[in-house]
């Protein structure tokens, strides 16, 4: 068994969400959030405020931590327990560029209901309707807007 704990966000600006497509060699295609792997000595938080930077270009600041998901996958050689750490982020725009060397070929940001049914895991979805009724609690109360 290897164990891998990654680190992604919940990236919100003007309410809608960002997503990346990922397609390699015509598999895992589909629509994500963004998440990657914590580099050694690095702080959770770091990780997910990086991995959001290079895999969509979009410049985010963390508003709070909303959670964990876990999962296992297969490799040829063994079973992955993934661990993975999301962040509610707000965006500055709505700039984003899909990374290619990690083979997302879209990326972009969507109305909520547009997101839920365009991800592709369940888990996934799970961890957007915590974020986004954290995000409508955080507007309604006036405190989305005022935070940096």
């Amino acid at each position: 068994m290897i164990e891998a704990v990654s680190c992604g966000g919940v990236v919100i600006f003007r309410g809608k969400i960002l997503l990346l497509y990922k397609n390699y060699r015509n598999r895992y295609e589909g629509w994500v959030l963004p998440k990657g792997t914590v580099e050694a000595g690095e702080e959770y938080p770091d990780t997910a405020l990086r991995e959001v930077k290079e895999e969509s270009g979009a410049k985010a600041s963390i508003i709070k931590y909303v959670g964990k998901s876990e999962y296992t996958f297969n490799v040829p050689e063994d079973t992955v327990e993934k661990e993975v750490h999301w962040y509610l982020m707000k965006a500055e725009s709505y700039y984003s560029k899909p990374q290619r060397e990690e083979y997302f070929v879209d990326s972009g940001f969507y109305k909520y209901h547009e997101a839920y049914h365009l991800l592709k895991f369940a888990n996934e979805k799970q961890i957007l309707e915590k974020a986004y009724e954290e995000y409508l609690n955080l507007s309604k109360n006036k405190l989305w807007t005022s935070r940096k």
